[in-house]
């Protein structure tokens, strides 16, 4: 029993390295395509924790909505991102180097302060029952106006993107 329990503990430890290093990759990564595998990365290890924890349906969601819809991202952001010639040229200098440091230190003392003012309870007082019937209900019932809302946001957003990527990278609408 106890080989595991260690197994268990090292499948663990490689889930949160494997979530750390995507992400660490996704946000150091000056290409588009290796910010886009550093998120598929980290989100596998995310699912993985997932899996580990025993919600297995959470963690094949995680797969096919985020991990997924990172396709839909890269075929985003061939259309509208940069070339390595555009990155070359947008160097952060100046005025643009303190507002870009001042905004990155509001957020980081505003999360700061938000988080060390919560009162985190127990993971056993917190979790209920995760399986499929219980999250159904909750997402169909409970949480079903914020569940819709988020659904629009998300088509708003493809339609807008529709609509830059449709101007090319010129900006001319064709």
């Amino acid at each position: 029993m106890m080989v595991y329990r260690y197994i268990a503990e090292a499948l663990f430890y490689a889930f949160m390295i494997l979530t750390f290093m995507g992400a660490f990759m996704a946000v150091r990564s000056q290409m588009l395509m290796h910010a886009v595998v550093g998120l598929a990365v980290s989100l596998l290890g995310i699912a993985g924790l997932y899996f580990h924890l025993g919600s297995t349906f959470l963690a094949v969601m995680q797969v096919l909505i985020y991990v997924g819809a990172v396709c839909i991202m890269i075929a985003m952001g061939v259309m509208l991102g940069n070339t390595p010639r555009q990155l070359a040229e947008k160097n952060l200098k100046g005025r643009n180097l303190l507002l870009a440091i001042g905004s990155c230190s509001a957020v980081f003392i505003s999360l700061f302060v938000v988080l060390a003012q919560t009162g985190f309870a127990p993971a056993a007082e917190r979790v209920g029952d995760m399986s499929i019937s219980f999250v159904g209900e909750n997402l169909l019932l409970q949480y079903c106006l914020a569940f819709e809302l988020i659904s629009v946001i998300l088509l708003t957003a493809i339609i807008g993107s529709i609509i830059l990527g449709r101007g090319g990278r010129d900006g001319a609408v064709k």
